[in-house]
């Protein structure tokens, strides 16, 4: 069953503003747990945990900053 418009929408807004920080309090913890790595893995590190995060929420940020398609146009 397919998410609705404004359902993806606050889902979105749900994930950014709340499981956005608590994925980056945990990723900073889990690299803190081990030695600190040199500062190019370190930030390699750091750029694919922030492309990962993300990927299996792809379809439901899709067209969120478009228009509302199941919006009637009134002329």
């Amino acid at each position: 069953m397919a998410l609705s418009y404004k359902a993806r929408k606050g889902l979105a807004l749900l994930i950014l503003l709340v499981g956005l920080p608590i994925y980056v309090v945990v990723a900073v913890n889990l690299i803190d747990l081990f030695d600190r790595p040199p500062i190019l893995v370190e930030l390699l590190i750091y750029l694919s945990l922030g492309v990962i995060w993300a990927l299996p929420f792809r379809t439901i940020f899709r067209g969120i900053g478009q228009e509302d398609p199941d919006a009637r146009k009134s002329d």
